[in-house]
């Protein structure tokens, strides 16, 4: 690839609000800095909380949070955003977990041909997603992790959905494959935080020691603090799930500043060094060489 070829990152996500929360300053930077930013969403967050019941009902949750979706997009100056359109999975074991159109009962092979599709028409040089686990085990995140590695692969591949040829789409090679990684540090700081501020959720009661990823195994830490403001506007548009008077302030500032203002990944193509890793603050590192 040519030095001077425009910059394109593509992030592929599962529900409304994880752009924001995930690597929403990431976003922002490089909105910013003048890169192609685009993002495929897998659901509408069918089955996310309520914060206020005269903000949604379960009936129309995914309407509003699919609004909610569309306003943080444009806080963070992400221009293009896919919707798959699968309903929300829900956690694992529940109801919706099991609904048929739910992202979990999707065929996998449809999922990765809609992601390819998308691969092939805006040709990232670089793509986002969550780490194996789903950052904390959300099937709905381990699914899209999996669709998106299978598809960051196939989109070069002319023998794979052949049928995107006919319609012009020709194979692509994406050069970088990152996935959002929360060290399990950060992850403890935020547990303790919620708990020392009498905030309950299903978030505390998971073992600290299996969610997130093991600090050493983080390769690239990016200093979003300038855009840690635009950040917050964007979480705050996700209305549905932030109770707007508590955004964060039960947070001490040391642990909301480096919740807010740092966002960890790991590169997982090409596969990085331990050396490499503690100096790599930039996405698009190495693409021209």
């Amino acid at each position: 690839m040519q030095e001077g070829t425009p910059r394109c990152l593509l992030a592929v996500l599962a529900h409304p609000d994880d752009e924001t929360f995930g690597c929403g300053g990431t976003l922002a930077r490089y909105a910013a800095e003048g890169a192609r930013v685009a993002l495929v969403c897998a659901t509408r967050g069918e089955v996310g909380e309520i914060s206020d019941p005269s903000l949604a009902t379960k009936e129309d949750l995914a309407r509003v949070r699919e609004q909610e979706l569309r306003a943080a997009c444009d806080v963070l100056g992400v221009k293009e955003l896919f919707l798959l359109g699968y309903r929300d999975s829900g956690m694992a074991g529940t109801q919706d977990n099991r609904h048929p159109q739910s992202l979990c009962q999707a065929s996998r092979r449809e999922v990765v041909g809609r992601i390819v599709r998308v691969i092939r028409q805006i040709k990232p040089q670089v793509v986002v997603t969550f780490d194996p686990n789903g950052v904390y085990g959300h099937p709905d995140h381990v699914a899209i992790h999996r669709a998106t590695r299978e598809a960051f692969s196939a989109a070069d591949d002319s023998a794979q959905y052949v049928e995107q040829l006919k319609d012009g789409l020709e194979p692509y090679y994406p050069r970088k494959l990152y996935y959002i990684g929360f060290p399990r540090s950060m992850v403890r700081a935020f547990q303790e935080a919620m708990s020392a501020a009498g905030i309950q959720s299903d978030f505390n009661d998971l073992d600290p020691e299996t969610l997130g990823v093991p600090d050493e195994d983080i390769t690239t830490v990016m200093n979003v603090g300038p855009y840690m403001a635009q950040k917050e506007r964007a979480a705050r548009c996700h209305r549905t799930q932030v109770q707007e008077d508590r955004f964060f302030s039960w947070m001490p500032e040391t642990v909301r500043v480096r919740f807010l203002s740092t966002e960890y990944l790991i590169r997982a193509q090409p596969p990085s060094t331990q050396k490499q890793a503690i100096q790599e603050d930039d996405l698009f590192t190495d693409i021209w060489a």
